[in-house]
């Protein structure tokens, strides 16, 4: 998977392309097949994400299995337009009115939604808001979703639920390993190319992400701003299918939070895959690719996939 000319990886079967939005800001995307349902996927929010980096795996699969699959690499993150006034100023909000913006350009009307991490935070914040496009969802080890729960509220969490802490971005293709090596579980996923791909993505949209990161930082001191963030009565009420998957392996956001998540989220079923670290769709992608293709499929997964995938023995869908 050597990098193409604009510095991403080649992954045989996905597409590299580009939409302007209504706000004049150019969206990249990664992307396959060409009829079915559709599916958009965020990725997480480590410096160097993007679409093919997160979910390089999954696209080819679901494509190959009837979906049309989307990746965008969403504002601070992959090439995504790095002019200041198209950076993600208002973060988490920022991202969910860039998704809207983004399969309104495509013209997608209703699709299946997954994040990992901080994407995952920014579907719960799209299902909430836009609920009407959404068919399906699935979330992958979060603790963007943590206060928006109600489950910070002495602004603590992080004390309770103390996990890896990643060194700050400096810009060098050694720091983007060693953070790349401490989340994910299967090292061999873990390319030259993918760090390379990382370290240009991180150091180009370095000024974009720090936009973001410092509105997420003080959004709940803003009433304004925590009233939209606040997800209570919202998400863990929503009748849209959803599913939440958390590897047991996390050492980025310990099984602790999540079990507190879960607590919360009583109509949404959890998943905790062996074997799994903070990035299940890479350290994975066998399984879950066939739980993306049965759940966007079927709505459910069946008895023996449930076993597989790790379903909680709380509820059973």
């Amino acid at each position: 998977m050597a990098p193409s000319e604009e510095g991403l990886l080649n992954v045989p079967g996905v597409a590299s392309r580009w939409v302007r939005l209504s706000n004049g800001s150019l969206a990249h995307y990664a992307t396959a097949g060409e009829t079915g349902p559709s599916v958009v996927l965020l990725h997480g929010g480590l410096p160097g994400s993007s679409g093919i980096a997160g979910w390089r795996f999954m696209i080819p699969y679901l494509a190959a299995r009837g979906f049309r699959v989307y990746a965008p690499d969403r504002p601070g993150f992959g090439l995504a337009d790095t002019r200041q006034e198209f950076w993600p100023h208002y973060g988490m909000f920022s991202w969910s009115d860039y998704v809207h913006d983004f399969v309104n350009a495509l013209g997608i009307e209703k699709f299946h939604l997954s994040g990992n991490s901080q994407g995952a935070g920014v579907t719960a914040q799209y299902v909430v808001e836009h609920p009407e496009r959404v068919s399906s969802f699935i979330l992958i080890a979060s603790f963007s979703v943590h206060a928006p729960l109600g489950l910070d509220k002495d602004g603590k969490a992080r004390e309770r639920h103390p996990g890896l802490i990643t060194p700050p971005w400096d810009g060098k293709e050694e720091t983007m390993r060693s953070m790349m090596e401490s989340i994910i579980y299967r090292k061999e996923a873990i390319s030259d190319d993918l760090i390379s791909m990382r370290t240009l993505f991180a150091n180009n949209q370095l000024e974009s992400y720090k936009a973001a990161a410092g509105f997420n930082k003080n959004m709940w001191s803003i009433p304004r701003y925590a009233q939209r963030a606040n997800l209570v009565g919202k998400l863990d009420v929503t009748d849209i299918p959803g599913i939440y998957l958390f590897g047991v392996d996390d050492v980025l956001v310990p099984l602790s939070a999540a079990y507190e998540q879960e607590r919360v989220l009583t109509n949404i079923q959890f998943y905790y895959p062996s074997e799994t670290g903070h990035q299940g769709q890479t350290d994975r992608p066998e399984l879950f690719n066939k739980v993306y293709a049965e759940f966007f499929s079927d709505g459910k997964l069946t008895e023996e996939l449930n076993q597989e995938a790790g379903i909680s023995s709380r509820r059973i869908i």
